[in-house]
């Protein structure tokens, strides 16, 4: 017999930033159809499903519908706290409306604590329309106990901060550095966390510069721009597979470094995941990434 007092929402897990399962940046979506779920009981689930990010739909108006309407609010958590952004968790979010809602919606709209976010189907990608995020120069020497923790004696050739994103390092190494450089480093997240620093971080980019030189191609041996690795044990993630967010920092700096706008970039995590990312004039960063659903159920509560 049904437990009355027991009540179930759809949940979602989608792989983001990848056509296949089991790679790119997994996910958490949850709808929460009518039901008003309190913070706390939105962090219990968030460390329930222990993925770097839950996001909960909600309905903005009591005649709205997930299978029709095009604008949501959207919050995301992980399993410790709630962040001001997240882009692999809106593009799950976009995918769950488009693929399993059956949304026709050519463009949603999600209100956030960033202001409202845009998604948009460009083919087999969903495309997220995120603020511009821009670094500034910092001095190694604050952070150098950081630095030693993060990438040993691999040497760097710029260090940025940017704060408005909550708080990112970008980390660029040198030229000479190979995607097996990037690959092979294993930062010690724990010293990491230990360092004293003066700023508040929210995570950490290392980032190298794209050639066919430096094993920087995919597997059909197109170019990538750049690549990149994310770091934030500050938020109880030692590194993030995919990081959306990252790349409206990534995209801000190579376009002043490499005098373009258009970017096919990838995140080389053990999951790993391509995105094509375009800065436009407006200050708004186009992320793009394709997404795979790879579970579908109901959450009790």
């Amino acid at each position: 017999m049904a437990d009355p007092d027991v009540k179930k929402l759809p949940i979602f897990q989608v792989d983001a930033f990848t056509d296949k399962p089991f790679a790119g940046n997994p996910a958490a979506v949850c709808l929460l159809e009518d039901m008003d779920l309190t913070e706390e009981h939105q962090q219990k689930i968030a460390a329930e499903m222990n993925l770097s990010e839950t996001a909960y739909l909600r309905k903005l108006n009591p005649g709205d519908d997930f299978s029709s309407s095009s604008k949501f609010g959207l919050r995301w958590f992980t399993p410790t706290n709630e962040v001001a952004l997240c882009g692999h968790a809106t593009l799950a979010s976009a995918a769950t409306l488009f693929y399993m809602m059956k949304n026709p919606s050519s463009q949603l709209t999600f209100q956030t604590l960033s202001g409202d976010l845009f998604a948009r189907r460009e083919g087999d990608f969903i495309s997220l329309d995120l603020p511009e995020n821009k670094s500034q120069p910092q001095d190694k020497e604050t952070y150098s106990q950081l630095l030693q923790a993060l990438v040993g004696m691999t040497p760097i050739r710029d260090f940025q901060y940017c704060r408005s994103v909550g708080g990112d390092l970008l980390v660029r190494l040198t030229d000479d550095a190979t995607r097996q450089t990037l690959e092979s480093l294993r930062p010690d997240t724990a010293s990491m966390l230990a360092a004293h620093t003066q700023d508040i971080i929210r995570g950490v980019i290392v980032t190298v510069k794209g050639s066919l030189e430096n094993g920087c191609v995919d597997n059909h041996g197109e170019m990538y721009d750049f690549i990149s690795r994310y770091f934030a044990p500050w938020n109880g993630i030692p590194e993030d597979p995919v990081t959306g967010s990252a790349h409206t920092v990534l995209a801000s700096y190579w376009a002043k470094e490499l005098g373009k706008t258009e970017f096919y970039a990838r995140q080389c995590s053990a999951r790993g995941g391509d995105l094509k990312v375009r800065l436009r004039e407006d200050g708004r960063v186009d992320v793009a990434g394709k997404a795979t659903v790879v579970l579908q159920g109901m959450i009790r509560i």
